[in-house]
């Protein structure tokens, strides 16, 4: 493995584009090659072997394309998935996302906070030790089942009318809100509408520092060159290739 390979992102989506946005900022250099799976989304709904075989066959391709480490800009394949995928393929290196609770107990360990984030990972075994070990018991956790689906599908209308419905308890409850799926920076401002003065949280630009600070310590980290994006979809959805890159105010015919 050497620094001339890409760095492979994977989601259900184009909702790993807001990991991808920051990592960016402080790795201008590099080569990407993103895997939107929208073919199998949303993954929030699966259950833990599907979501794992799925991200295996996704790591298969990432490594196939030359890719030197993964980041599985996936919070609910993060939480499910990356523990096995690390055994499966121990050659390489994954970095993963997680809800972004500890940044709050940082901040304002007292604040009261609504957690958004999938099914699966609310369920799942590594954001439950995380959400125990940092519980302020000031905490809502809101599993937003079908939300990612709908920001995928870009029908604006009808995440105000989601947000309008499933947010209304919570307004003037909270403000802190946790972003636990890369879907949702996407619409900060339509939660904003509905929850008003709110603090928000994510784990993006904590994972690209990491990534950084693991490619540099194994010699990997390319400091030469502008950056390539390319961008595969596995529905071969050309209106997701063109939303991908309007979110990095980005032309396709740059790279």
């Amino acid at each position: 493995m050497n620094n001339t390979g890409k760095i492979g992102i994977f989601d259900s989506g184009i909702g790993g584009v807001t990991v991808l946005k920051e990592i960016l900022k402080v790795m201008p250099n590099e080569d990407y090659l993103y895997l939107s799976d929208s073919k199998n989304n949303p993954y929030g709904d699966k259950n833990s072997s599907e979501i794992i075989s799925i991200c295996e066959s996704n790591v298969k391709y990432l490594m196939n394309n030359d890719c030197k480490i993964i980041v599985v800009a996936c919070n609910t394949a993060s939480a499910i998935a990356i523990e096995s995928l690390r055994k499966e393929f121990s050659n390489i290196k994954f970095i993963g996302i997680e809800p972004a609770y500890k940044m709050v107990h940082d901040y304002d360990p007292e604040g009261e906070t609504l957690i958004m984030a999938t099914k699966g990972t609310i369920e799942s075994e590594k954001f439950n030790v995380l959400y125990n070990r940092y519980n302020n018991h000031k905490t809502y956790v809101m599993p937003c089942t079908g939300l990612a689906d709908i920001i995928e599908e870009g029908d604006n209308e009808k995440i105000k009318q989601y947000l309008n419905k499933s947010l209304e308890e919570y307004k003037g409850k909270v403000k802190n809100v946790v972003l636990g799926c890369t879907h949702y920076p996407l619409i900060k401002k339509e939660i904003s509408d509905v929850l008003e003065d709110v603090n928000f949280y994510e784990g993006s630009s904590m994972v690209a520092k990491y990534l950084k600070q693991v490619l540099n310590g194994e010699n990997l980290l390319n400091n030469i060159g502008t950056s390539k994006i390319e961008f595969i979809d596995t529905s071969k959805s050309k209106e997701k290739e063109k939303r991908f890159y309007e979110i990095l105010n980005m032309s396709k015919n740059e790279f």
